[in-house]
């Protein structure tokens, strides 16, 4: 590998990462990365855990999304393991899955029938919080070298600072929509029924709490409708 090639593109990804505008265009940068700038990988994706449950973010190849579904359904798996920071390892690396995986008996064959041959992961975390696993797929054995484990991680710490910055302003964009919408309720109900600004702001959180309805919810419908009836 051509690390100073590597690092030239790590960093223009990095830029282009924290250019972009959404969290769903952030992930798919992030997976299309992984294959243009770790050596041996396929196919990418990446895996979040919720419980049982396992959800396939901006996969590369139908393989991957295959793979997580093995995985949640027979509860075992690198990724899945990685999702759910079960012991301490932070990046996991599977050289060959035609050998015997004790680790994941049930996991393992079924992978080699989907084609894989050799694996790597990458726990995606900051200091505040985790947010999945960013897994790399190779259709070959011993596709992944120790120098791919160190270019995935350098791209997988990358990854999760732009994960977490797409993911707050996503929420910040959502809490200032959020607030035009309560906004511009208030202002219907005070002009329908004659009220003052904090009397509005009153009837429209009784009513939240009443009808067990979000706040931004009830204010969308009155946006909506023009009336509090409904």
């Amino acid at each position: 590998m051509d690390w100073q090639d590597y690092v030239t593109r790590l960093a223009s990804m990095a830029r282009d990462l924290l250019a972009q505008t959404s969290v769903d265009a952030t992930l798919e940068h992030i997976t299309t990365a992984a294959t243009d700038l770790v050596e041996g990988c396929d196919a990418a994706g990446i895996l979040v855990v919720r419980g049982k449950h396992v959800e396939s973010l901006a996969p590369t190849e139908a393989m991957v999304v295959q793979s997580d579904r093995l995985q949640e359904a027979n509860g075992e798996g690198p990724c899945f393991d990685a999702g759910r920071h079960i012991g301490s390892e932070r990046v996991f690396r599977i050289s060959d899955l035609n050998d015997n995986q004790p680790r994941w008996p049930r996991y393992a064959p079924d992978a080699r029938e989907l084609g894989i041959g050799s694996m790597m992961g990458f726990l995606l975390y900051t200091e505040e919080r985790a947010f999945g696993a960013l897994n790399m797929y190779s259709r070959k054995p011993a596709a992944f070298t120790a120098e791919s484990e160190t270019a995935g991680w350098a791209l997988a710490s990358h990854a999760a600072v732009a994960f977490s910055s797409a993911r707050t302003a996503d929420q910040f964009r959502e809490a200032l929509a959020s607030r035009h919408t309560i906004g511009a309720a208030m202002g219907i109900i005070m002009e329908r029924y004659h009220l003052p600004e904090t009397e509005a702001f009153n009837v429209m959180r009784r009513l939240s709490q009443e009808r067990n309805v979000k706040m931004r919810d009830l204010a969308r419908r009155v946006c909506e409708t023009g009336t509090l009836d409904h």
